[in-house]
């Protein structure tokens, strides 16, 4: 029993710390400007909690559009990311060919590889292909990834082959299979995948700095960004701008968060 309080300590104990910023930020967002937001200790529960923060915020800056924008990068970059990653991963996991494992190996290991490498090059064939300054150049980047690549293969290799054998057995062609049997047995990895590039797309700062230079096209991150340029000195407001933008992740991470962890536990059962 003493064990188990200290185990639940810790754990409190660590969420509380991993919330902080989080806590922090929204403390601020609330307070009015006649309360002092850097006074030590701080007080984390405003006297004059107020929305007047978060309605200034919308009313200033394009918000509505900023979300409209992340909200349609990251969903298409998601499912962009897990048609072509499952794709890639099926023939990896299931189909034997000629230095297979050599393709797996190498695209594993351009995990290694830091994205501020790439970035240039990246960048000249965007702007080669047409595509500064419009959504898909956002998540070209994105449409692929060795990680989501080496997830899906471990998740199709764990597929009993009586599956695989059986829908063969019934005419099925291997488009079909990987359609039909392998990614609705695989259904938890991925969401897990899908939860992580909403994740990347959304909260990624670097490349839409790099591909856009029109306001229109600008997400959340540049919209929080602009408005720190915008309001300065008034802490609140850039608060309040940062919750508006984490808030749709909190939301999705709460709603899917179950199959985050039936993936993580049946990657540990062997099929």
């Amino acid at each position: 029993m003493k064990k188990t309080i200290i185990f639940y300590f810790v754990l409190i104990t660590i969420a509380l710390f991993m919330l902080f910023p989080v806590l922090w930020l929204l403390s601020t967002a609330l307070k009015s400007p006649q309360e002092n937001i850097f006074q030590f200790p701080p007080q984390w529960i405003p006297t004059e909690p107020t929305f007047e923060n978060f309605i200034k915020v919308w009313q200033s800056q394009p918000f509505g559009r900023y979300l409209l924008n992340s909200t349609a990068i990251a969903i298409f970059t998601v499912i962009f990311n897990l048609l072509f990653c499952s794709l890639a991963a099926y023939p990896l996991a299931r189909l034997k060919f000629k230095g297979k494992d050599f393709i797996f190996a190498s695209i594993v290991a351009t995990i290694m590889i830091p994205f501020q490498i790439i970035m240039v090059p990246l960048y000249i064939l965007t702007v080669q292909l047409g595509l500064k300054n419009t959504y898909f150049g956002v998540m070209f980047p994105y449409l692929a990834g060795a990680f989501g690549i080496f997830l899906l293969r471990q998740a199709f290799a764990g597929v009993p082959k009586e599956l695989e054998e059986a829908a063969r057995m019934d005419g099925c062609s291997e488009l079909g299979i990987w359609w039909f049997v392998m990614v609705p047995a695989v259904r938890p990895a991925l969401v897990t995948l899908a939860i992580f590039t909403f994740i990347g797309s959304w909260g990624d700062f670097l490349w839409p700095l790099i591909v856009l230079d029109r306001p229109e096209f600008y997400t959340l991150p540049l919209g929080v960004a602009r408005l720190a340029g915008t309001f300065s000195l008034d802490w609140r407001l850039i608060a309040a701008g940062s919750i508006i933008s984490i808030a749709p992740v909190l939301l999705l991470f709460a709603f899917v968060q179950r199959y985050v962890i039936s993936a993580n536990i049946g990657s540990g059962i062997k099929q």
